[in-house]
């Protein structure tokens, strides 16, 4: 009987034995065959000393301790010999399904970016994702506004808590004492509806008419040409004005031009000076305006004229001469 129990406690042992080392590959019994990387993490959560470290899901390494670090949590990984790390690798928390252990994930990093350090002062880069009590966390944050939200949509159905009606009953009030305007409203609608559809009306013939419709195009491309006319007015005012402000042209020169504008001063003066004498009743010109004894004057001269012309035209030459001579003009 006790012989039994000594083979049973040895293979026990045995079996307890193997299962360790199948548990960590056989490779984990001592660090000669690994080396040693630091990650710093805000929260290990449910990593423990013992965890997996995988690589595209491939286990090459095992957390051999954990330990706050000031206000943070670090681990202290052992990585096999065989894999290497890139030095910008990150190491992130995952979870293995929904109730899994957590483990350490890596990515390969850049190629070309070199090797982390295998004395075992390397610290690999980290990134937070959030686990799965923080999402529970979130999601009840969520269901407490979802809850809010239909609290109020309810508060908004039913009355205030002020005794006042809600949204809902003061929409029903409303329908109901506005309900014939309402009516009336939407009768006219269907009357302005149906006129259109019927091709009445301005509106009516432009949806149904196809020569309305061709006319309203016509007068679009009228009122498009005669922009497009009012703009090259524009344009040639411009020009125009461009032209007058550098000194082209008549008005130009009469505006830019100082000789012009000199002699243009000096005609206006000369005018000046002869309107002036034709003011003076000294000058000739004014007594011929002014002075009725003179103006009476030519005005007896021209008839005697033309009493002396009617007599030449009635004599011959010698006695129209004798004529003018004894008229006294000679």
């Amino acid at each position: 009987m006790n012989a039994r129990v000594g083979i049973f406690f040895i293979v026990g042992i045995v079996l307890i034995w193997i299962t360790f080392q199948a548990l960590h590959d056989n490779s984990f019994s001592s660090t000669r065959g690994a080396y040693r990387v630091n990650a710093s993490f805000q929260s290990l959560r449910e990593l423990r000393v013992g965890s997996e470290v995988r690589q595209a899901g491939v286990a090459i390494g095992t957390v051999e301790s954990v330990r706050l670090n000031g206000t943070n949590a670090a681990a202290t990984l052992l990585i096999r010999r065989e894999f290497s790390i890139a030095k910008d690798s990150t190491a992130t928390i995952a979870m293995s399904g929904l109730i899994g252990s957590s483990y350490i994930s890596l990515d390969f990093g850049t190629p070309g970016s070199g090797e982390v350090a295998r004395d075992g002062t390397a610290a690999l880069r980290t990134r937070e994702i959030p686990d799965m009590n923080q999402i529970m966390t979130q999601i009840g944050g969520i269901g407490d506004h979802l809850q809010t939200a239909l609290d109020k949509i309810g508060s908004a159905f039913g009355d205030n808590p002020d005794g006042t009606p809600g949204l809902v009953k003061n929409l029903n009030n409303l329908v109901s004492e506005n309900r014939a305007q309402l009516t009336s409203t939407i009768t006219n609608l269907n009357e302005i509806t149906t006129q259109v559809r019927s091709g009445q009306g301005t509106l009516g013939k432009l949806i149904n008419d196809p020569s309305a419709y061709n006319s309203l195009l016509d007068a679009v491309a009228e009122i498009k040409n005669a922009a497009t006319q009012a703009k090259s007015f524009v344009a040639d005012t411009q020009t125009i004005i461009a032209d007058v402000k550098s000194g082209h042209g008549a008005i130009g020169t009469l505006l830019y031009d100082e000789n012009t504008a000199k002699n243009l001063k000096l005609a206006m003066q000369n005018i000046s000076d002869i309107t002036t004498k034709m003011n003076n009743d000294q000058s000739t010109f004014g007594q011929l305006i002014s002075n009725d004894n003179l103006a009476r004057d030519v005005k007896a001269s021209l008839r005697k004229v033309d009493r002396a012309m009617d007599g030449a035209a009635d004599s011959g030459p010698i006695t129209a001469v004798g004529v003018l001579i004894g008229s006294g003009l000679w």
